[in-house]
């Protein structure tokens, strides 16, 4: 105790740290409704596709799937449809499950399916406040000082994790957490989400599985790792080893852009490894677009290539997704 508050008699001590706590509970205030009224720089990118879900008639929810030990949130959409309907399970870009991701989820719901889309980034979040731990946290700190006659408080350090893709505040924080997730991680995640997704009472048990960017690679790797699918549609992601395309037990589809070399320059391979396993891969590649030209393609400032690679892209993916039905 500082000398000076040793001189306070007891009744003035209660009542600087009555005005302490008072202070820090509404200095926490301030920094939680910063926090949730201040979007990302991550998510105000994407403010017109978030705006284009938000039109969407369609039933959406948020559902927490155990995955292990680990809760995995995943946004599902359901289609206005009068049977069962095949699932799809769509895993995000490398940016996590952004606006975009969750549009392409909700176009998709429209041609007829039951979308997941996981975030796998749950639970790996930087810490994040939560009001009501927060305020009751450090009232209780500062209670348990008060009654100790302490004139200064101890932060207790309480707060939730962070939830996922929207506790991070850069696209390049997202992409160094999507770049580390552990890959058995992410197929052990995708497993709990595609048999939560068949076993839905609206569901015919039909499973397909799609993703873009680094979700195109995972997409493959899920190929290669469950045996339940009817097809898998890769978006301009790397292949898995050759090794493991024999485990493959449904067609791929693959779609590509012209002016993606990174991702072009490993299709020869690819296509010679599973002729050589036995396994039906169809690649196409869409000329002038470039990576990312699913979500390029519906931005307000769209090439006209990448528009037309998306109108086309969508559409075979439609096509493809009808005739396994």
């Amino acid at each position: 105790m500082l000398p000076e508050i040793a001189l306070l008699g007891p009744y003035a001590r209660s009542t600087l740290a009555c005005m302490r706590r008072s202070c820090n509970l509404a200095l926490a205030g301030i920094l939680l409704l910063l926090s949730i009224s201040v979007p990302s720089r991550a998510t105000q990118a994407q403010e017109w596709a978030k705006t284009s879900l938000e039109k969407s008639p369609r039933h959406r929810e948020y559902v927490a799937i155990q995955a292990g030990g680990r809760v995995i949130n995943t946004f599902v959409v359901y289609p206005e449809v009068p049977k069962k309907a095949p699932v799809v399970v769509l895993i995000h870009e490398i940016f996590g499950l952004s606006d975009w991701a969750k549009l392409m989820a909700d176009e998709l719901a429209a041609k007829g399916y039951i979308v997941l889309a996981p975030d796998l980034l749950s639970g790996t979040g930087p810490g994040m406040m939560n009001p009501e731990s927060a305020a009751a946290g450090t009232e209780a700190a500062l209670h348990a000082d008060h009654m100790a006659g302490m004139a200064q408080s101890k932060p207790s350090g309480a707060g939730s994790a962070g939830s996922g893709t929207d506790s991070y505040k850069s696209m390049d924080d997202l992409t160094k957490a999507v770049s580390g997730l552990p890959p058995a991680q992410v197929m052990s995640d995708l497993d709990a989400v595609a048999d939560y997704g068949v076993k839905l009472p609206s569901a015919n048990g039909t499973l397909f599985v799609t993703g873009f960017c680094w979700g195109g690679g995972k997409t493959f790797a899920f190929a290669t790792h469950h045996t339940g699918l009817s097809a898998a549609f890769v978006f301009y992601g790397p292949p898995p080893p050759p090794a493991d395309m024999a485990k493959i037990t449904a067609p791929v589809y693959g779609f590509y852009a012209g002016n993606d070399a990174r991702i072009d320059a490993t299709l020869p391979d690819t296509i010679t490894a599973m002729k050589a396993a036995g396994k039906s891969f169809e690649p196409a590649t869409y000329e002038g677009a470039g990576h990312g030209f699913m979500r390029a393609g519906q931005a307000p400032d769209a090439t006209p290539e990448n528009r037309k690679a998306f109108t086309d892209g969508f559409a075979r993916l439609t096509t493809h997704l009808q005739a396994g039905k």
